[in-house]
């Protein structure tokens, strides 16, 4: 489709590709799961088929994106890492969906259905969100029926950036709770990493990683990047719609925050919080216009914000404004700012900012 709005969110495929052979590299003969859940954390890589059939699993998190996959045409396996909702066990079967498994409530949901359903059994090891207790496990297998196949067992590492200790103790009770299972049953996947612990632990891949923040090039944590040498592949970017001169004591946007203390060239530039660009960078931020940072002044609006352009020399409207570029303003400055993290801000960028893809 043709992108005519000037905001958009260019992507680049050779980078995510990069990203991707980096990551066979280090993790060797393993199988990679790519996580792309929250339209591939605001990427839109998980609506490019091509790149999805590159990979033989992937992960989504909520049974409707495992739906769009297989109605976009992608036939191979689909993992849903979040327990599902007993109303959608219908929809699980008929697309062919696995699921991750982690309560005694939904096992006895599935039990009634009575059709055949493949599943990983998600054990809770420290995480404190959803997963069977190493203590129930083997009555919860014990409850198993025929109709549900167990094909993998897993768990999610909380703190594989921050705490090695609390991290081992996690991949402690996870091999007690795989001998458990493999008594009663054979597994096609063992899993535990997620970006975390692809770089900092090599004993927690067993057969099958899940790759996510690193596959799309932004670091998991302050020393990723010294681990493995990755390219961001996202850039958001927009132009100059509108141009004004304002005398001194001008008002600018909402609220009055901004008064100009001296004649001001403004810029509006039209991307705004309804487009995921936060509105906590109002007057405190800047961005990259004609390789000049820019500050932003006033109130970010929903649709648009203003810049202070007084500074550059021949600014026209349509010149190409740099919200981030991973050089000039990075992802994770603008995160800290917002006092968040990468993650939230990419995935964040609303479905209204066209993406577009590149190669180069």
């Amino acid at each position: 489709m043709e992108i005519t709005r000037p905001t958009y969110l260019e992507i680049n495929i050779n980078n995510y590709i990069y990203n991707i052979n980096k990551i066979k590299e280090l993790v060797g003969n393993i199988t990679l799961m790519p996580v792309i859940k929250a339209n591939a954390y605001g990427t839109y890589i998980n609506k490019r088929i091509d790149i999805l059939n590159m990979f033989d699993i992937v992960a989504v998190a909520t049974v409707d994106e495992g739906v769009e996959l297989r109605q976009i045409g992608y036939n191979k396996e689909i993992f849903i890492l979040n327990q599902a909702y007993k109303d959608e066990i219908n929809k699980i079967i008929d697309n062919d969906i696995t699921i991750g498994l982690s309560s005694i409530e939904f096992l006895e949901e599935l039990i009634k259905i009575n059709k055949k359903i493949k599943v990983h059994l998600e054990i809770e090891t420290g995480m404190g969100r959803t997963g069977i207790n190493i203590n129930i496990l083997n009555n919860f297998i014990d409850k198993l029926t025929p109709n549900i196949e167990v094909e993998g067992i897993y768990t999610h590492l909380s703190s594989a950036d921050i705490d090695y200790n609390y991290t081992n103790e996690q991949l402690d009770i996870f091999k007690k709770a795989i001998d458990i299972v493999k008594r009663k049953t054979n597994l096609k996947y063992i899993h535990a990493a997620a970006s975390n612990g692809i770089v900092n632990f090599k004993e927690s891949y067993y057969n099958l990683v899940r790759v996510g923040i690193i596959m799309y090039g932004y670091p998991s944590a302050d020393d990723t990047l010294h681990k493995i040498k990755i390219k961001p592949i996202a850039k958001l970017k927009s132009k100059i719609v509108f141009l004004k001169t304002v005398p001194k004591n001008t008002s600018i946007s909402y609220g009055r925050s901004y008064i100009t203390n001296k004649e001001t060239k403004v810029a509006t530039i039209p991307i705004g919080y309804a487009d995921g660009f936060r509105r906590e960078l109002s007057n405190k931020w800047y961005v990259l216009i004609n390789n000049k940072k820019c500050p932003i002044i006033g109130k970010i609006c929903m649709d648009s914000f203003m810049a202070d352009v007084t500074e550059l020399d021949n600014v026209e409207v349509g010149d190409e404004v740099i919200i981030w570029d991973n050089e000039n303003i990075k992802l994770e400055e603008i995160a800290a700012k917002c006092n968040t993290i990468n993650y939230e801000i990419l995935c964040t960028i609303s479905n209204r900012v066209p993406r577009k893809f590149i190669k180069e």
